[in-house]
């Protein structure tokens, strides 16, 4: 699918990307680290619409959470933002499942997935253990996903 579409797909769902090139051989690690950076998965947590920072103009992007890192304690999130001018391609792998909630660090246009919960009361469970005061819980709902099948984009 192209990267218009990963676009549109709602928050929480996860994507894969890929720049199409056959995966190196174990043994070629640096050409294997450097085809990883452009072939992996993540959970859509930000979209942003064309926006300007000064005197330039930033074209629309999302950003995907492709993973922590760290023993019990999170050290290390990696987040990709791409924009719509990159030429990776994407594709659904999965959808949140009806009834889950999503958990946004804060209400409006700049509100961040910051927890996928598989219901609302484990999604209040889980603000009571992380500081999130501004905290906005979304349900995903059947009317969403059923969109996304009318409109070409089902996910395996």
């Amino acid at each position: 699918m192209s990267v218009h579409l990963a676009f549109m797909a709602p928050i929480g769902f996860n994507l894969s990307w890929s720049d199409g090139q056959p995966r190196p051989q174990e043994r070629h690690r640096k050409k294997l680290s450097a085809w990883q950076t452009n072939n992996s998965s993540g959970r859509l947590i930000r979209k942003h619409d064309e926006r300007g920072a000064g005197n330039i103009i930033l074209p629309p992007s999302f950003t995907l959470h492709e993973g922590d890192y760290g023993g019990g304690v999170i050290a290390i999130r990696v987040h990709r933002t791409f924009s719509l001018d990159t030429r990776l391609m994407f594709t659904l792998v999965e959808r949140p499942p009806v009834g889950s909630c999503r958990v946004f660090d804060r209400p409006g246009d700049y509100a961040e997935l910051v927890h996928l919960a598989v219901s609302r009361l484990a999604a209040e469970q889980w603000l009571t253990t992380h500081g999130y005061p501004s905290a906005v819980l979304e349900d995903v709902t059947a009317g969403e996903i059923a969109a996304d099948v009318v409109e070409g984009r089902a996910a395996a």
